[in-house]
């Protein structure tokens, strides 16, 4: 059936549900990809640890001892097991296989295991943890499991660009050296894609987030601000801060523009990243796709480091982003059963404001048809 000029087609129902477009994804999607893992003030001294899921692979974050972030897959040389079980914590000496002992190094490096004296063969760098490509930027560690990493200013670096027009207006933001002033964890049951769908459209605006269009009123009509390259929603004309009641901010970020200031900005840095950049403040969510109707989103606050470190109160402006999570992950899960739906099978449509979100179509369609190199 052939659609109206003002439509175009989205994808497939089983783009969202079929577990073998599920592995593709991981394989050529997460694992061939910069992929945003941890906050690196999450690592504070050597031997602090978090493990990760990065499409199939689990893997072992952590703090070397001379202050470098080392990443290696969280499986011991010897037979297998997982090194880790835990989400993150701290390891006192060294990494230590429960199941038969055989000891790394916060480098990855073998220096202990039963009877090694008796395998004088056996190199211990060579049998040390497989190491994980590691980049820190906005103060986030990011890993790449590829075997020749795609460029990082090119794939990362380029979507800021694409977004906003240069990397200048994100620098201006200072993330690095903001501090964490709350974290909160969501277990979504969607599929990773509808939830990038929905932070890049604002359709949905009007409907659900009241709170949201009463701080940006020009969401109301249905354009989110990703539409536009370097555009910056504004602030209502009685809104004071980003916050759930429209009450004053906190400290402004000095490095922002005068043109920046009472403006959102919003990125979204694929396959799994976030960035909400608002004066006092900037929200970043991390996805990680757990399976093809599961994503964990792990949305970060962050703060000037004076304003967490004297206790202020950040709960309004958590609050406003809080609540446009909660909304936005129900609507996602909403939609998730109606993707097995036989009437979507062959999709559904975008409006006019939403056919950006076709880009990010092409894309997906274009990283699953990918054959050979390190995406496999």
């Amino acid at each position: 059936m052939s659609l109206p000029p003002s439509l175009i087609a989205t994808l497939p129902g089983a783009s969202y549900t079929d577990p073998e477009v599920f592995a593709r994804e991981c394989e050529r999607v997460f694992e061939a990809m910069w992929f945003c893992a941890v906050r690196a003030s999450d690592l504070p001294k050597p031997g602090a640890f978090r493990t990760v899921q990065v499409g199939a692979e689990n893997i072992l974050v952590t703090r070397a001892r001379d202050g470098s972030i080392r990443a290696f897959y969280n499986v011991c040389r010897h037979r297998g097991a997982r090194l880790r079980t835990e989400e993150s914590g701290e390891a006192r000496r060294a990494f230590q296989c429960p199941y038969h002992a055989w000891t790394y190094d916060f480098d990855g490096r073998l220096i202990a295991a039963p009877n090694l004296t008796k395998m004088p063969d056996l190199d211990r760098v060579e049998y040390g943890l497989v190491n994980v490509a590691v980049r820190e930027w906005l103060g986030y560690v990011w890993v790449c499991l590829a075997d020749e990493p795609p460029s990082f200013e090119e794939d990362v670096l380029g979507e800021v660009r694409t977004r906003l027009g240069d990397v200048a207006s994100l620098d201006n933001y200072d993330v690095a050296n903001l501090a964490l002033g709350r974290r909160i964890r969501y277990d979504v049951r969607a599929n990773w894609k509808l939830i990038v769908e929905n932070f890049m459209e604002c359709y949905h605006c009007a409907t659900i987030h009241p709170e949201l269009t009463e701080v940006l009123p020009e969401f109301a009509g249905g354009y989110a601000a990703q539409y536009y390259v370097g555009h910056g929603a504004s602030f209502g004309e009685e809104i004071r801060g980003f916050t759930v009641d429209g009450s004053e901010g906190l400290d402004r970020i000095p490095g922002i523009r005068e043109d920046q200031d009472r403006r959102y900005y919003a990125i979204t840095i694929k396959p799994q990243v976030f960035v909400n950049m608002v004066p006092d403040h900037v929200i970043v969510h991390r996805m990680f796709p757990l399976a093809a109707d599961r994503t964990v989103v792990e949305c970060d606050w962050l703060y000037l480091p004076e304003v967490v470190a004297a206790g202020k109160d950040v709960s309004r402006s958590v609050e406003l982003f809080h609540r446009v999570n909660e909304q936005d992950f129900e609507a996602c899960e909403r939609t998730q059963p109606s993707m097995s739906s036989r009437t979507y099978a062959r999709g559904g449509v975008l409006v006019p404001s939403e056919h950006h979100i076709g880009l990010f179509h092409d894309w997906v369609r274009g990283r699953l048809s990918e054959v050979g190199g390190d995406a496999g």
